[in-house]
């Protein structure tokens, strides 16, 4: 009988059973939930991407296998993209690698950088790939608590010196999922010195950064390339989350370092695809539509939110609500109160993304919700909050 490997076993599943079994009998009722659980966009993926992946499967119809670091010309398009939003001049040819997806990349980046029991510091929530791609590794993880005391960024002063010391990369979601908080100019610039003084990799993950509802986000390669590597995705920008398509730039040995992995690993994004990146990022007017369409979603979710009695939390960036869980109320609770039969609306309590086993404190209770289902689903569930919640 076949056993999963050491690493394998190590990894965890959510414990969602019992919000899980009240979807069941919702629908065993006739009630259709409403699922703010993943963050998957649900919106079509701009015309003008999908004609250039459908003339570019026609182009490169006996093309072969493509080029691990992405073809010449979508590197370009990430360097000429990177130059007009930030004002940062990238080589194409040394600082950019594509990527299929950024979870791709994020999950086996440790390989090109861990020895083992070498630690990487991972925000706490924070996306799953950080932590397990360094288990995968063999390397350590050290959680880095996201709290509302801590306006939801890693406190740098209360990692001890013995963690720092082994630490070899330090991972910063900017945008942060899940809290949708939008680092500063200062923080960064502070945590890129703190990694630098320590000899530690900063490794941003900005899939979210074109998602912003208020002054558009920083990214870490503005504050210099030594020891600075950012992990990009399209999926959520332009909504193309199955064509599995990104990039990671920076340092240019780092960016060399993760190259030879890929090579190993995985293969090239397919060249009709990056086609399609390349007609995303020459095009801002979907993504200034996508942004208008979820600060929608938001305001109207926010606002029923408020008038039943919760705190106001209105995100400054991502497809994320990060709501606070009503005084008395543990984030489990809050959830299960959201699938009251007149709201049937399916969210992700705090508790169950924190890798932390202490006890939740209260004053971290929230629940998440994805602004992607359909503006009409968005609305029954508010009116169902404003009619049938008060706290």
């Amino acid at each position: 009988m076949s056993r999963g490997s050491a690493r394998l076993n190590q990894l965890t599943t959510y414990a969602f059973a019992a919000i899980q079994d009240k979807v069941a009998e919702l629908t065993a009722q006739g009630r259709k939930p409403v699922d703010f659980g993943v963050g998957d966009p649900t919106l079509p993926t701009p015309a003008l991407i999908r004609r250039a992946c459908a003339e570019g499967i026609e182009r490169h119809s006996s093309s072969g296998y493509p080029p691990y670091r992405g073809t010449q010309g979508f590197r370009t398009a990430i360097a000429e993209w990177t130059q007009s939003r930030f004002g940062i001049e990238l080589d194409p040819d040394a600082e950019i690698c594509s990527s299929i997806g950024s979870k791709e990349a994020i999950f086996n980046f440790p390989e090109a950088i861990l020895d083992p029991g070498d630690v990487v510091l991972v925000p706490d929530p924070g996306y799953p790939p950080y932590a397990r791609g360094t288990l995968f590794a063999e390397g350590t993880v050290h959680a880095m608590p996201i709290l509302a005391s801590n306006d939801f960024l890693p406190d740098l002063d209360a990692i001890p010196d013995s963690v720092a010391e082994k630490a070899r990369i330090c991972w910063l979601t900017h945008p942060n999922s899940p809290t949708g908080k939008v680092a500063s100019a200062e923080y960064l610039e502070r945590w890129i010195t703190w990694c630098r003084e320590r000899n530690i990799i900063a490794a941003s993950d900005e899939a979210y950064s074109e998602i912003y509802f208020g002054e558009p986000p920083h990214t870490a390669l503005e504050f210099g390339r030594e020891g600075v590597v950012v992990f990009q995705s399209l999926s959520k920008r332009s909504a193309m989350t199955g064509y599995r398509i990104g990039w990671v730039a920076g340092d240019t040995q780092i960016v060399k370092q993760f190259e030879k992995v890929k090579t190993n690993v995985d293969s090239g994004t397919p060249f009709f695809i990056q086609e399609a990146g390349i007609a995303a990022l020459s095009d801002e007017t979907h993504v200034a539509g996508f942004r208008d369409h979820y600060r929608g979603l938001r305001d109207r979710l926010v606002d029923a939110f408020e008038k039943a009695g919760c705190p106001r939390c209105e995100p400054e960036a991502t497809l994320y609500i990060w709501q606070k869980a009503p005084a008395g109320m543990s984030s489990i609770e809050f959830a299960e109160k959201l699938l009251h039969p007149e709201i049937a609306a399916v969210t992700i309590p705090s508790s169950i993304l924190r890798s932390d086993p202490t006890p939740e404190a209260p004053e971290d209770a929230f629940v998440r919700l994805s602004l992607v289902p359909s503006p009409e689903a968005c609305d029954r569930v508010a009116r169902g909050i404003e009619e049938h919640l008060r706290f």
